[in-house]
């Protein structure tokens, strides 16, 4: 669902704003400028796998999930905030967090929470049924209205996972609603380990860290791809673990750390090679992403796509 304040009548654009709020994402009033010409919202409203996901930019709003809306009969949730621009205010259970751009924050709806946006919002929100989060109540209570900086290396990589599927959403490609689906998940196992590591909760920080190493290391091979002294050794070394225990983290979830990082930087390549903004030789770019010899870059291009890299380059240089 799309919303967009410019194609409604300013009379009709807080009464349709909330409307779309109430039956797709949560009950909650909202105060907007008093002023309804000058109310200004647009926002994308979808959902991947567990997660509802509302990505949405306005001038300044106060929200307020009130004592009697958090009694309706939504399932229990717990929604994260991740601040895109700008700055807000969360406040639940007696606690406020102040985010900035990168930082993230829970509040749980089946209590009241005030969400202050007095310069305007821009966030991506998501709400997650409390069952999929599988925090225990106690670190749940603890965690609402709490600032989870972008300073902490968890948090950032929760909020870079999230931020990717908030992206993705707003514009999916054709065959991307299964691979959205599946991203919901190790957004949410990394939401469970950074809450309960912030927390304390050792033995449930100690299971959430087991349980999302793969997408650490990934995320770090990810980040490195360009680098050619991106080898086993040093991704081990990098999370204090074995290269045996790396391969088989990997493993049992199906993945062969030389296949993907391999098909990893061959997706680069590709989408450099086709954007107009191009203007590096065909070779400079494999060299970029990890291909320092361009016979094998081309080989390995062909197999992985039918095509070389110049038919690839010429074909997207056409079609422009």
């Amino acid at each position: 669902m799309l919303i967009d304040s410019a194609a409604m009548a300013p009379a009709e654009r807080a009464e349709a704003i909330r409307e779309a709020i109430w039956d797709s994402v949560v009950r909650v009033e909202i105060t907007h400028q008093p002023d309804p010409r000058l109310i200004r919202t647009v926002g994308a409203i979808s959902t991947v796998g567990p997660l509802k996901v509302c990505s949405v930019r306005a001038n300044a709003t106060t929200i307020r999930r009130t004592r009697s809306l958090a009694r309706d009969d939504l399932e229990p949730s717990v929604f994260v905030g991740l601040q895109v621009t700008g700055s807000s205010m969360v406040v639940q259970d007696g606690r406020e967090a102040l985010l900035e751009p990168g930082d993230l924050a829970l509040y749980d709806t089946t209590r009241p929470y005030t969400l202050l946006n007095r310069d305007g919002i821009h966030q991506h929100f998501f709400r997650i049924p409390r069952a999929e989060l599988g925090l225990r109540a106690g670190t749940l209570d603890r965690a609402t209205a709490v600032r989870l900086s972008r300073r902490d290396p968890l948090a950032d990589l929760t909020a870079t996972c999230l931020r990717r599927i908030a992206r993705h959403q707003s514009h999916p490609a054709p065959s991307s609603e299964h691979c959205l689906d599946a991203a919901g998940r190790p957004g949410i196992e990394l939401l469970r380990a950074l809450v309960t590591a912030r927390l304390g909760d050792q033995h449930g920080a100690s299971e959430a860290l087991h349980d999302t190493l793969h997408l650490r290391i990934l995320d770090y091979a990810r980040t490195h791809l360009g680098e050619h002294d991106l080898t086993p050794a040093r991704i081990a070394a990098h999370h204090h673990i074995s290269r045996r225990c790396l391969y088989n983290t990997l493993s049992r979830r199906g993945i062969c750390l030389g296949d993907w990082i391999r098909a990893q930087r061959l997706e680069r390549c590709r989408d450099e090679l086709a954007s107009s903004g191009c203007r590096r030789p065909i070779a400079a770019v494999g060299r970029r992403w990890g291909f320092p010899n361009a016979a094998h870059f081309s080989r390995a291009f062909k197999q992985a796509y039918g095509l070389t890299p110049s038919e690839w380059r010429a074909l997207h240089t056409a079609a422009r």
